[in-house]
C-alpha cells in the first residue's frame, strides 16, 4: 500500500514541477511577445525576409513601416496597447506581437502642473517646450502650430 502511495506522490510531484515549469515558460513567452516603445520614439526589429504585409491593430497607438531587408520600424504614437501582425505572401500570420506604448522617458523631461493643466518641457541644457499627449490644449495647440509652421518653412526652401 505504501509503495502505491509513494508512486502517486512521486507522480504528483513530477506533475507539479511540470506545471510550474510550464507556467514560468509561459510567462517568459508572453513577455517576449510584447514590444515596448515610448511615445514619439522608434523601435527597430529584424523580421524574416518572407514578410510581405504588416498590420497594426490601432494606428492611433503605433505605426509600423517595413523596410528592405526585413527591417521593421515601429513608432509610438499614443499611449496604450495594440497588436502587430506580420503576414507572408500567402497571407499566413508569421508574427503576432503586442505593442505597448508608454510615456516619454528621460532625465531631461520636466512636467509642470498648474492645477489640472499640464505642460511638458525638454531641459537639455535649457528648457524648451516639448508637446506631449496629455498636455493642456492651450499649451499643446500653439506649440504644435509653431512646430508645424517651422517644418513647412523648412520644406519650402
Amino acid at each position: 500500500m505504501s509503495a502505491v502511495f509513494g508512486r502517486r506522490a512521486m507522480r504528483s510531484a513530477v506533475l507539479a514541477l511540470a506545471l510550474m515549469a510550464a507556467a514560468a515558460f509561459g510567462t517568459a513567452t508572453a513577455q517576449a511577445d510584447t514590444v515596448t516603445v515610448s511615445v514619439d520614439r522608434a523601435h527597430i526589429m529584424k523580421l524574416p525576409d518572407r514578410i510581405a504585409t504588416i498590420v497594426i491593430g490601432n494606428p492611433l497607438i503605433a505605426d509600423a513601416s517595413l523596410q528592405r531587408g526585413g527591417i521593421l520600424v515601429i513608432t509610438g504614437k499614443g499611449f496604450g496597447e495594440t497588436n502587430l501582425l506580420a503576414l507572408d505572401h500567402n497571407g499566413h500570420v508569421v508574427l503576432d506581437k503586442t505593442v505597448r506604448v508608454i510615456g516619454p522617458k528621460g532625465s531631461n523631461l520636466v512636467v509642470v502642473y498648474r492645477g489640472d493643466k499640464r505642460e511638458t518641457y525638454s531641459c537639455a541644457p535649457q528648457c524648451q517646450p516639448r508637446i506631449t499627449l496629455g498636455d493642456d490644449p492651450a499649451y499643446f495647440t500653439p506649440t504644435l502650430a509653431q512646430s508645424g509652421s517651422r517644418d513647412g518653412q523648412a520644406k519650402a526652401r
